[in-house]
Order: structure tokens, then sequence, then C-alpha cells
């Protein structure tokens, strides 16, 4: 079978940076990340539901599960519904032939019919065919203006986590985190100015990280607040 997740003809696949490795999972969130990372394992809950608010790193966390999944050889699929939801459900057709299925953003959906109709179906066939499902939403079930009255039951299934937001203790530990991954060494201060002088959504200030990995390698100098202030013309 492939590694290589299921993608859509659409052009969705996964960022190669999100991945379990550099996720810095806070004490807060380290429940949620082990039932995520041994979800396709035997006995374990196949229906995992993640909400948090914009930035909290729910994508990440979907893309890593996919990532985890092809490492593993099964077949998994990831649907950003902020991309997706604008076309009709026809992407949800024999998803059950996959092992894991990762739907992101389901608040972009919540209300239409023909979506719901078809995420309640598409539920119902993962399932059946014993296959693992993992959703992602700015709010938890139950706040989800849901109209099928059958979706909102299937919305109950399984577990349900809260992904806490970081505070800046959190953002800087996983900043140290992507750019050790990266090779870099990012002093505590260094950080701290990124952190306060950039913007304040991680996945922005991870994008940073990226222009400073590339501006070190080229200049061969280490991260300092000057050579900071410098490479981001900041």
């Amino acid at each position: 079978m492939s590694r290589v997740p299921a993608q859509l003809p659409l052009g969705v696949g996964l960022r190669d940076d999100a991945t379990f490795n550099n996720y810095y999972a806070s004490s807060a969130n380290a429940s949620l990340v082990d039932h995520l990372s041994h979800q396709l394992a035997p006995d374990s809950e196949p229906f995992l539901y993640l909400w948090g608010a914009p930035g909290s790193g729910r994508s990440h966390l979907l893309q890593a599960a996919c990532h985890a999944a092809s490492d593993q050889d099964r077949r998994a699929l990831y649907l950003p519904l902020a991309d997706l939801g604008h076309f009709p459900p026809l992407m949800l057709e024999d998803i059950e032939r996959l092992d894991l299925v990762a739907i992101d953003d389901l608040e972009y959906v919540i209300g239409r019919k023909r979506w719901e109709e078809a995420l309640f179906h598409a539920f119902n066939r993962l399932r059946d065919a014993g296959k693992a499902l993992l959703i992602a939403a700015n709010k938890p079930p139950r706040h989800l203006d849901v109209v099928l009255p059958d979706l909102a039951s299937r919305l109950a299934w399984g577990v349900t986590f809260h992904l806490h937001p970081m505070d800046d203790n959190d953002r800087l530990a996983a900043l140290k985190l992507r750019a050790n991954v990266r090779g870099m060494q990012l002093p505590d201060d260094v950080g701290r100015y990124i952190m306060h002088r950039g913007p304040r959504e991680l996945g922005e200030l991870c994008r940073a990280l990226e222009t400073l990995d590339q501006a070190s390698l080229s200049a061969k100098r280490k991260l300092t607040i000057p050579f900071v202030k410098s490479a981001l013309n900041w």
C-alpha cells in the first residue's frame, strides 16, 4: 500500500512540517496528542473531535495525524472545509475505503443541508467499516448550529477535546522546538524579541523562522537580535 496520504484531485495536500515531532504539546494538550498518535491502534477510540480558536494548532494536528497514518502504511485524507466547503460534498463518497479521514474547519459547512446530510451518511459508513474519523472545528459539538438532528447526534460520538490556547511561555517553547527541528539554536532573548516584534499567530511566527533559517545559512550567522532585525527588515 502506498505510503503517500490519499489526496484530492483539487490539489489539497499536507504540509511537510505538520508532524507530531515539531508540535509543542503543552501540559494542557498532552492527552489530546497522545490520543491522536494512537488513534489507529487496536481498541483505540476511532472518532475524535477537537476544537479550539483559530491559531490553536488544529490544522497542524490533523495533518500530523495523516502523516503518522501514512508512516504506518495506512491511507489518510485531509479535508480542510475552509478551502473545500464551497464545492459539493462529492469528496465524501467512498471515504470509508480509507483508514483515517481528517475533516478540518467543520464550522464552514454547518447549516448547509446537502453538506450536513452527506456528513451524516459518511460518518455512518466510516463507523460501519471500522475506520477512524478526526474532526476539528472552532466550537464544541453542542455549540455548533447544526440543522440536521441526526448529524448533531453523530458529532456527540467518541471523545471531544478542547485544544487549549498557548500562553507566552508555551509559544516560546514551541518556537524553540521549531527552530531546533531546523537545526537552529534560538536563544530565549531572541525568541522573545521575535514574539514581541512579530505577529501573534504561531503559524506566522514559524514562517518567520523559515526566512531566518535561509538567511542564517546564507550568511553563516547565528540568530541574534541584530541579525533578526536585519534579516526580517524590522
